[in-house]
């Protein structure tokens, strides 16, 4: 025997069936749902009644608030619950939305959670790239990664990171603060676009690098000794301590100067790649909106792009902040650094560690990048914002 049912519609008569073998009826006045069709008398209380039906309670919010199935049309409902219906059909995710009303406070909010998010992810790429870079625990990944296991273990891998993060979360706060700032008023004066002659993007990220640079370099520099000189610090204060009683304040902003023409443009590179990565998508796919999927994969293609056209910099910058530490080479300037690795070991010093350097900052970046559009949707001035 079989049982046929083609499609059923709500009213406010009742629920009733369409070219179908059976009859169903459901009365929302008295709440009574019945096996056959016709007029039945309405019973008040719940179960089953004289006419072989039985109530559903509480079916207006049934109607209200409960998703229905394919096949079921509501007809007959005011234009606030045909509203409601809907809404709840198209909203089915979770939406956190957090009221922040001033702009700048969102974006140094979204930036300073990007930037802890993506380095403590990263930590161990990060250490491994700054001993290959020094050459202090191994010539390949595979043996520096080995040698600190056997001397330290795991928490090897992730020492520094705490003064990583507090170096981090500022540094990213200010850089992707500025980067937005300055792009979005240069992007909003196409006179100002004209005589750049350059996209807004590549200014935007100069000067968002430098300002970062500028304000927390002492902590990357503290960070580099506490990985490499194990030991000899008892912590982030101590470091900072006697650093300063090393060389004064000169001596918490060795090799300042390759870090600034480092980051200039690693910063412009990168922050234009990523602009035009997107414009691109926008383009291409004709969408407006990019997820967070597509925002991860657009960002690490931008930081492949800028870390690899750069890491010659990277380098030097490192050898100049490890100074004579351990009997190594004290640089006069970046050339000379440059100048003096591409003597000692070829072309292939000056590369030393972009496989994991690019390990570690591709997913950085794109792990920033989509974070920081992330926080961005969830902080808003108004609970209602959109993006």
């Amino acid at each position: 025997m079989s049982v046929k049912m083609q499609s059923l519609e709500f009213n406010k008569k009742g629920l009733s069936s369409s070219n179908s073998n059976l009859g169903l009826q459901w009365n929302l006045q008295d709440c009574n749902f019945y096996p056959g069709g016709g007029l039945f008398a309405s019973v008040s209380q719940m179960g089953n009644n004289e006419n072989g039906g039985f109530k559903l309670p509480y079916a207006d919010l049934l109607v209200k608030y409960v998703s229905l199935p394919e096949g079921f049309k509501t007809l007959g409902l005011s234009e606030e619950e045909s509203e409601l219906v809907d809404s709840k059909k198209k909203n089915k995710g979770l939406k956190l939305k957090i009221k922040v009303s001033n702009p700048s406070l969102r974006r140094l909010i979204s930036g300073g959670i990007a930037g802890a998010v993506s380095r403590t992810a990263v930590a161990p790429l990060e250490t491994i790239r700054t001993h290959l870079m020094v050459g202090s625990s191994g010539n390949s990944s595979t043996e520096v990664f080995q040698n600190i296991m056997q001397s330290e273990g795991w928490k090897g891998l992730f020492r520094g990171n705490f003064v990583n993060v507090i170096r981090v979360a500022p540094s990213k706060a200010i850089e992707l603060f500025v980067y937005d700032t300055v792009n979005r008023n240069l992007s909003s004066k196409p006179g100002e676009q004209q005589r750049l002659l350059v996209p807004p993007s590549l200014v935007a990220g100069a000067c968002a690098g430098v300002s970062s640079t500028l304000i927390t370099y002492p902590l990357e520099l503290v960070k580099t000794r506490l990985t490499i000189q194990r030991g000899v610090y008892n912590g982030l204060f101590d470091a900072f301590v006697k650093i300063f009683e090393e060389g004064g304040l000169p001596e918490l902003y060795r090799g300042l100067t390759p870090s600034l023409i480092g980051v200039i443009p690693y910063a412009a590179a990168n922050y234009c790649a990523y602009d035009t990565l997107r414009k691109a998508y926008r383009k291409i796919f004709k969408q407006e909106k990019i997820g967070n999927i597509e925002t991860l994969l657009i960002g690490s293609a931008a930081g492949a792009i800028s870390s690899t056209a750069t890491f010659p910099l990277e380098v030097a910058r490192k050898h100049m902040q490890v100074g004579a530490v351990s009997g190594r080479h004290v640089y006069k300037n970046m050339l000379h650094a440059l100048a003096s690795i591409l003597q000692r070991e070829g072309l292939d010093g000056l590369y030393r560690g972009l496989g994991p350097s690019c390990l570690k900052l591709v997913p950085a970046a794109g792990i920033s990048f989509m974070c920081y559009e992330a926080c961005k949707r969830i902080l808003v001035e108004k609970e209602a914002d959109e993006e």
